[in-house]
């Protein structure tokens, strides 16, 4: 019976390494942009759309800009938010680390609005 414990908790282990390798694979990487920016140009007015934009760098596929204008921002993290639990773990801390940054970005805008 200990055996049985063992070993599964190996497994689960070994798949818990697995999914961490995976979820921050470029591609993986790309692909979850894709959906975010998707969601975020169908859920947003019209005129901001042009402004959401996903660039991932050639030579450092690891290295992504994400655009969008103020009013876009919103539905930008919607879109993460909206996708977080389908995303495997380090794809979700990622993406979690970027709403933080976009957060951020945005009250550093509103602090500069005040003065």
């Amino acid at each position: 019976m200990r055996k049985d414990i063992s070993i599964k908790t190996i497994d689960k282990l070994s798949e818990m390494i697995q999914d961490a390798k995976l979820g921050l694979d470029p591609d993986i990487l790309a692909n979850w942009y894709r959906i975010i920016e998707s969601e975020a140009k169908a859920s947003c007015p019209e005129k901001y759309r042009a402004s959401i934009k996903v660039i991932q760098d050639p030579v450092f596929p690891m290295k992504f800009e994400l655009r969008a204008s103020r009013r876009a921002v919103r539905h930008v993290v919607n879109a993460i938010e909206h996708n977080l639990r389908e995303m495997p773990f380090s794809t979700r801390l990622y993406f979690q680390k970027l709403e933080e940054i976009i957060d951020n970005e945005a009250a550093s805008f509103e602090d500069y609005g005040d003065k």
